[in-house]
């Protein structure tokens, strides 16, 4: 997989990650993957089907059977859009859970080397590119912001929430993503960490894009 030519980018919720994945793909003309809307897919599906999120095995198997299409815009399950329901708030409630099942992660890790190889490689962005999925990526960059403007900018995308209540929400996300035994979140070793509470988006696509060999 070491010749594929993948780019990776990691980072907590409401980072950049999505914004500047899409920046860098378009700059770099390479395909754009989001893997955290994969997760968010498998979290909708056991919703839609009724299983409990508890029952690890059930989760596991919504996982495997899933017919999950993503581009760059939509996402449906099961050949029903969702591109909206796997943002909404119940989805973003249930995602932790399923994330942190080990058997849902084998397989959508599967799916997203699966991807990269008929893709010849790609940007990939999620929590954990470039210290599992893709170790070997030709770029690692792990992106961070402070707690305050990482809120904010998460109550913009979801429909000006409450700052107070998605600061929070994002909090509970980190501490669970972080937390897990499989696939944690954390700076993948080689990753170049970019802080952008400072940065506007082209200034980071533009720094990613510029560390490329």
């Amino acid at each position: 997989m070491s010749d594929l030519r993948v780019i990776a980018i990691d980072g907590p919720a409401g980072s950049g990650k999505s914004t500047v994945a899409r920046g860098v793909a378009d700059c770099l003309e390479l395909s754009y993957l989001d893997t955290g809307a994969m997760y968010r897919a498998v979290a909708c599906a056991a919703l839609r089907r009724g299983v409990d999120l508890a029952d690890a095995g059930a989760v596991v198997e919504v996982a495997r059977t899933i017919d999950l299409e993503l581009t760059r815009d939509t996402c449906s399950v099961d050949g029903v859009d969702a591109t909206a329901e796997i943002r909404g708030p119940e989805v973003t409630g249930a995602v932790s859970v399923v994330a942190a099942n080990p058997g849902v992660r084998t397989e959508m890790v599967a799916r997203q080397r699966a991807w990269a190889t008929e893709r010849g490689g790609g940007v990939m962005e999620g929590r954990d590119i470039g210290s599992v999925v893709f170790p070997d990526a030709t770029l690692k960059v792990y992106l961070t912001a402070s707690a305050a403007v990482r809120a904010k900018r998460r109550a913009g995308e979801v429909g000006g929430q409450d700052v107070v209540a998605v600061g929070a929400d994002i909090e509970r996300r980190d501490a669970a993503d972080s937390g897990r035994e499989m696939s944690p979140l954390v700076e993948a070793p080689g990753a170049v960490v970019v802080d952008t509470s400072d940065l506007e988006i082209n200034e980071v696509v533009d720094l990613v894009v510029g560390m490329l060999p």
